[in-house]
């Protein structure tokens, strides 16, 4: 196994080498484990957050020894440079590789764990959620600074946004970030494209298209249009993957 450990992070490098180590014996299992597997582990009187990424097939155990960096390890230095960049992320702590004779074996990446009040999941599914418009807004603030900043986060989903609330003030954590770019410059519709995975509803889109073109001082109704033509394709191409995936395994 090769680690590697952030020297920031405040924690026992031997400790949380521990915890990768003993990974599948001890630990607690945090989500559902369907792709990767996710625990939480008591180190030093704080909670260290370490996901297993799910193990390669044969062609992505060598290219990510020899020609690509592991998600582990993507995971660990994009969080560095969001936090450089003064972009919200749990604090990296490790990252853990092993390899065998023909490539990556297994990863881990290690993070500090961070309690959230909520996730954008909950504003698309519950539109009466308590401020839910406010909430919405500063999070499309949120969104344009990253753009401001070049950083393309490829996974920007529901799912993958820690919100933390401080008075009438929203703090924005991203999660899950081993697919990231960054750009010295964001065209116009990377920026729409990029925010097109958040959310069907319409009327949350206007919201959106309405907070992004006061933030940016861009044609409000050139940004929901774009913006609205991007969700409905990505929409359309989620259902037909899984219509598709239910008629493969009409067995399941």
């Amino acid at each position: 196994m090769v680690f590697t450990f952030n020297s920031k992070s405040g924690f026992s490098t031997d400790a949380v080498r521990n915890c990768i180590v003993n990974f599948n014996s001890d630990g607690r299992l945090f989500g559902d484990g369907k792709r990767n597997t996710i625990k939480l582990f008591d180190v030093d009187g704080k909670i260290v957050n370490i996901k297993s990424f799910k193990k390669p097939n044969l062609i992505n155990k060598i290219a990510y020894k020899y020609f690509r960096k592991s998600k582990a390890k993507r995971s660990f230095e994009f969080a560095g440079k969001l936090l450089e960049s003064g972009i919200g992320t749990p604090q990296p702590i490790a990252f853990c590789e092993n390899f065998d004779v023909i490539g990556l074996n297994d990863s881990y990446y290690a993070s500090e764990h961070m309690e959230c009040d909520l996730t954008f999941r909950e504003l698309v599914e519950n539109p009466d959620y308590p401020d839910r418009d406010n909430i919405l807004r500063q999070f499309t603030r949120f969104s344009y600074l990253l753009h401001q900043k070049g950083i393309e986060f490829k996974d920007h989903s529901p799912g993958n946004t820690l919100i933390i609330k401080t008075n009438d003030v929203y703090s924005f954590y991203l999660v899950d970030l081993n697919r990231m770019s960054f750009h010295a410059e964001m065209p116009f519709d990377l920026r729409m494209k990029n925010l097109s995975r958040l959310t069907p509803h319409k009327e949350m889109v206007a919201t959106m298209s309405n907070e992004y073109a006061k933030t940016s001082g861009e044609d409000e109704q050139r940004i929901f249009a774009t913006l609205w033509r991007y969700t409905s394709e990505f929409q359309y191409r989620y259902y037909r993957k899984k219509r598709i995936k239910k008629k493969l395994l009409f067995w399941k």
